[in-house]
């Protein structure tokens, strides 16, 4: 017994460091924002572009390494994915144009989408159904952590070296993940595709998995979580910013006691998901998260206000994500999970993309208000969706 638990000690570990490092390097660019616009002499509309790319490319590498990792197992797409990110992410220092740094972040995509539905579709292989919230919950939990720790370190770093020099710290650390995976992560002993794997298989993969309507259904709530969420976050430390006129500093402080509020959720919404249900969880932390983002710019009348209101975001974001995770691994067999996980992760990529496209109109033209109003939106349209449409979890089981 006691091998066994620091067994799975260790897999938790490589997996909540894979999820920290990949996070640090994809949060650092919000508030980075002002900072590269001034580096590079870039317009505030353009830097949105800096989350589509990364979240399109994130989506395209996701939908092709799906089927591989069905096909070939997690650990070695994971070992792919870790390994390609260290490099690009150390190349970041180098960007001495938008431009540049446009092609990097598109790479660093590229790795995100390979490891992106890998990591979720391993614990889904590795766990029995009912720990699954709890391992996603500590898994998860690297994104809180990378708030906390990584996000103030990424500000305090770029505002005393440079933009580019946080990358380099979060390419040592996905480097040393690598290091991790390889040594105690083993492949799991699952069913895995024995198919042939070609561009057409893999369209016709995704869409018998889109026949489902549980999975259409689930599919579309990745869309509005991740559009609503990049629709709301991308500009606020900007608004937040040139509303109080305080420093990269202060927002990273910001950042980090959201990440406070989500370690500290995070485990304990997967625990309570596993006991109480994941469509309850999901569509109460919807609503409120609607609320909020709504309610955002009229609260928020003094800076300090955000270190409660943001730290309450988080939780509510820690409450939605591992129940919908773990939902998420229970439609399908292990044979195509992989392929399920991927997807769900294209797409809702997909929807950052968009997000991230339309959140610096919106803020220029409208003011930051248009921008919560639109996430607010997304987030109630997502508890409809998992009210309505997608049964609970038993009853997918009992389907079975």
């Amino acid at each position: 017994m006691p091998s066994i638990l620091k067994k799975d000690t260790l897999i938790l570990f490589s997996l909540w460091l894979l999820v920290f490092s990949a996070s640090c390097q994809v949060m650092i660019i919000t508030p980075l924002l002002p900072q590269i616009q001034e580096e590079l002499n870039t317009s505030l509309e353009l830097l949105g572009n800096l989350v589509t790319v990364y979240a399109v490319m994130l989506g395209i590498s996701a939908i092709l390494m799906g089927p591989y990792s069905d096909k070939i197992g997690r650990r070695k797409i994971l070992l792919l994915g870790s390994g390609s990110m260290a490099i690009f992410l150390v190349l970041h220092q180098f960007a001495d144009s938008f431009v540049s740094f446009l092609s990097l972040r598109a790479l660093a995509g590229a790795s995100g989408g390979i490891l992106s539905g890998a990591a979720v579709a391993y614990v889904g292989d590795y766990f029995p159904y009912e720990k699954r919230g709890w391992a996603n919950g500590w898994i998860m939990s690297g994104i809180a952590v990378g708030q906390i720790l990584g996000i103030p370190l990424g500000t305090f770093l770029a505002e005393q070296m440079g933009f580019g020099f946080p990358f380099i710290v979060f390419g040592i650390l996905m480097a040393f993940t690598f290091g991790m995976v390889f040594l105690h992560v083993p492949q799991p002993v699952v069913e895995v595709d024995d198919g042939k794997i070609s561009l057409a298989s893999t369209f016709h993969k995704y869409i018998d998995l889109l026949k489902k309507p549980d999975i259409r259904a689930v599919t579309l709530t990745y869309v509005f979580m991740f559009l609503g969420l990049t629709v709301f976050i991308v500009y606020l430390p900007t608004w937040l910013e040139q509303t109080f006129s305080i420093s990269l500093t202060m927002i990273g402080y910001m950042f980090a006691a959201g990440g406070v509020a989500n370690a500290i959720a995070g485990p304990r919404a997967g625990r309570l998901s596993d006991q109480i249900g994941r469509k309850r969880m999901i569509i109460v932390s919807c609503i409120a998260f609607s609320i909020l983002m709504i309610s955002t710019t009229y609260v928020v009348v003094e800076f300090w206000i955000a270190y409660i209101l943001f730290p309450i975001a988080m939780i509510l974001v820690a409450m939605r994500m591992s129940p919908l995770q773990a939902l998420s691994t229970e439609l399908v067999s292990a044979s195509k999970r992989g392929s399920l996980m991927s997807m769900l992760v294209a797409i809702g990529n997909m929807g950052a993309g968009l997000g991230g496209a339309i959140a610096g109109p919106l803020y220029i033209r409208f003011g930051y208000l248009s921008n919560t109003i639109v996430a607010g939106l997304m987030m109630f349209a997502m508890a409809l969706v998992v009210w309505k449409l997608i049964p609970e979890p038993e009853l997918i089981a009992h389907k079975k």
